[in-house]
């Protein structure tokens, strides 16, 4: 009878025989995206591995902190890989043109995701749903390989841990988060540091943001939601769409179930972002819209004008909010 191999046994095989590796994460990179790469780019370079790291764009200036972010590269058009690693990416649009190239010129995929909603899209898929992170399953493939930690490694990874949970403020957070947090402090990584500049800090160009926005927030039957224009966008002094955080701060009113966040995009786009509260799956709207992502945590992508989306989103919200309450029943 033959045995099916473990994807963790698959993917340190193909660790183990590679030589050139490209290493990709999602574009619109958050804490996550970054030290889950980081921290698996670092630990293949100290196995002899011929590294290549790229996101979409390079890593944000508010993650430029972590240790090896300047080795993240913003594109890449040229070379040929045995191995293709991507981190925290769901879905082939969210690896961006960075790594729809590494699909092209790489010999094999290693997925390495936490979503429940990820895809399956690699030859290797070592998807972990119940992970509280990519950078949680990044330790324990090190782990895996028996391989030892650097400290920007654990700078890096401690960055994921603390910035997917909120500061370990999140549902999933379990003893064994804290322990993986433990072990990367013991290595060197800074709780301190990494929360001050990650959860403690915003410029003032996402508070002027947010004082433009805040008319738009509305609020009925447990769902809260507002809208982010492009012209509110150019006003507050941004030049990238985001919401400064606005999605995860609405959903915390004591009336709120859901929040949603609303942003217009050119060529007649609007980025949705979801939040809930623990009973309550947005994972299941954001898939149902073309997106992706956790259960209290998702978003999407659709077309057509801000009305329009919201038009079609709003009543599917509330039907999450009625599954949720009758669960909860």
């Amino acid at each position: 009878m033959q045995t099916i191999e473990s994807p963790w046994q698959a993917a340190a095989d193909a660790i183990k025989t590679a030589r050139t590796i490209l290493a990709i994460s999602h574009i619109a990179p958050d804490g996550d995206a970054v030290g889950s790469l980081l921290g698996i780019s670092e630990t293949m370079r100290a196995l002899d591995k011929d590294v290549t790291a790229v996101i979409d764009d390079g890593a944000p200036p508010e993650l430029r902190f972590v240790p090896g972010s300047g080795t993240i590269l913003p594109s890449i058009d040229a070379g040929e890989f045995d191995l293709m690693i991507t981190v925290d990416s769901s879905d082939l649009e969210r690896i961006g043109v960075a790594g729809a190239y590494g699909m092209a010129n790489s010999r094999k995929v290693i997925n390495l995701d936490h979503h429940p909603t990820n895809t399956r899209y690699g030859d290797i898929n070592l998807v972990v749903p119940d992970a509280v992170a990519a950078a949680e399953i990044v330790f324990d493939l090190v782990n895996y390989i028996g391989c030892q930690l650097t400290e920007s490694a654990a700078c890096a990874l401690l960055t994921g841990l603390v910035t997917d949970t909120q500061g370990f403020r999140i549902s999933a957070t379990n003893d064994r988060t804290l322990e993986i947090a433990r072990a990367l402090m013991q290595k060197g990584a800074s709780l301190s540091k990494i929360m001050a500049q990650t959860l403690n800090r915003r410029p003032y160009q996402e508070v002027v943001l947010w004082k433009l926005v805040f008319p738009s927030v509305a609020i009925s039957d447990g769902l809260i939601h507002a809208a982010i224009t492009r012209d509110n966008i150019s006003q507050a002094g941004l030049d990238v769409m985001t919401d400064g955080g606005l999605v995860s701060h609405l959903v915390n009113v004591d009336q709120a179930k859901v929040s949603i966040v609303f942003k217009e995009l050119p060529d007649n786009q609007v980025e949705v972002g979801f939040r809930s509260k623990p009973g309550y799956d947005v994972a299941s709207l954001a898939v149902q819209l073309g997106g992706g992502g956790h259960t209290q945590a998702s978003g999407c992508t659709m077309d057509g004008t801000l009305a329009q989306v919201r038009s079609r989103v709003i009543p599917l919200a509330h039907q999450v909010i009625s599954a949720g309450d009758s669960g909860l029943a």
